[in-house]
């Protein structure tokens, strides 16, 4: 009898608690998807034909190969893919934010939800507010110090930026650069990747 009544009381728990976990799963999914909507923009990709080797905040290697300067018409290729580049990263950053909000207030504003689970939707819903506000601080500081354009994309600890550039960053840049984030956001140029894009 002591057996079935274990069984029972487990069976009990995990009736409880299943909704509230199935909840949480749900909305760390679409967290997770949302930040590897976000890395995914950053990652390497042999295909764009760019080279990408910044590495903890170091690296302000820039290749030119794909876009070259050798004529007007040339000049303004590279300025339309550069600008349509930033706005299309800027769009899907926001819309994977959004979509993550959304679901966070949908867990707050279930009436079937445990005051446990809003209060951690509460709490995630202010983190994501907060990393927002921070990167959309990094850019304006930025794009302040005489870059053109500026995407910055925090992800806890670690930072990704990538800044329109049309020449190698110097080290004096890439100083500015985590020091605009460390003073933002707090974050340690060893943890910070950074960019040049043309």
């Amino acid at each position: 009898m002591a057996f079935k009544d274990k069984m029972k009381s487990v069976k009990d728990f995990f009736w409880k608690s299943g909704k509230r976990n199935l909840i949480i799963a749900c909305a760390v999914v679409l967290i997770g998807a949302a930040v590897w909507i976000n890395w995914a923009f950053f990652s390497k990709d042999a295909n764009d034909g760019y080279t990408y080797s910044g590495s903890m905040g170091m690296s302000g290697e820039l290749d030119n190969s794909k876009n070259p300067t050798s004529g007007a018409e040339d000049d303004n290729d590279a300025q339309t893919n550069s600008d349509s580049y930033f706005s299309t990263v800027q769009v899907s950053r926001q819309r994977a934010r959004d979509e993550a909000l959304e679901v966070l207030q949908a867990v707050v504003d279930n009436t079937n939800a445990t005051d446990e689970v809003k209060a951690e939707a509460v709490a995630e819903i202010a983190k994501l507010s907060l990393e927002m506000q921070q990167e959309s601080d990094i850019e304006s500081m930025i794009t302040s110090k005489g870059f053109e354009k500026c995407i910055a994309v925090i992800n806890g600890e670690s930072a990704s930026i990538v800044v329109k550039c049309s020449e190698t960053l110097t080290p004096a840049e890439l100083a500015q650069i985590n020091t605009a984030v460390y003073e933002v956001a707090g974050i340690e140029p060893v943890n910070v990747t950074i960019v040049g894009k043309q």
